[in-house]
């Protein structure tokens, strides 16, 4: 646990304002790490800055992001066995599986016309969630309702919910297993504290998986 808590004490000493929020930082972490070690994998969903932190997330996981991620030997032995010569095993990154919703207009526009836009991440979760897996909800109000309908139906499919956005919570802090709360309530300020929170959770998963190699 020495890196883990190396890279939350850069990240304390960096935003002050976070040490208050260590505990459900550290849990969430937690909940992360436990389900990818199971097979599991994770979703995000958010709305406006929220998505694309959602998808920044993704971005950061399911590729290098510091380390060098060292991918499986059976898997590399396999590429130069099936393509001896295309060498595809030096192109690939190893990867914690993660989806950001929302991002398939077909789909999206499809369920918002015929059901209800305001079900569709929830749609989603179900359609994607499997028991173990986690979903990331991002709301800076924590009542987007799109978002909290997502963290319901995880939560009947059997996912470990976290949310994360202002220090109110609204319904995602009563619904969510845990609730980053940063101590904003102002939109784009608590987006500002958002990122540094997400970078450090890709950093801990990271080094757990391949801080070794």
């Amino acid at each position: 646990m020495g890196a883990i808590e190396d890279i939350w004490a850069q990240l304390a000493e960096r935003y002050p304002v976070l040490q208050d929020s260590k505990k459900e930082i550290m849990e969430a972490y937690s909940i992360m790490e436990n389900s990818f070690r199971q097979g599991g994998k994770l979703l995000t969903c958010g709305n406006g800055g929220s998505s694309a932190d959602a998808q920044h997330i993704v971005g950061e996981l399911m590729k290098e992001f510091k380390l060098h991620r060292q991918l499986p030997e059976d898997f590399v032995k396999e590429c130069r066995r099936r393509y001896p010569e295309e060498r595809l095993e030096e192109r690939i990154q190893g990867a914690l599986p993660a989806i950001a919703l929302g991002v398939n207009p077909a789909l999206e526009s499809a369920y918002a016309n015929d059901v209800s836009p305001e079900m569709v991440y929830a749609q989603e979760v179900f359609g994607y969630g499997r028991p173990g897996d986690v979903l990331l909800g991002l709301s800076t109000s924590g009542n987007s309702l799109n978002v909290v309908n997502a963290i319901k139906i995880g939560k009947a499919v059997g996912l470990h919910c976290i949310g994360i956005g202002g220090q109110d919570g609204g319904e995602l802090r009563k619904l969510c297993h845990v609730y980053v709360a940063l101590p904003e309530r102002e939109t784009y300020l608590v987006q500002e504290l958002t990122l540094p929170v997400y970078h450090a959770w890709c950093r801990m998963l990271e080094c757990t998986f391949w801080g070794n190699e």
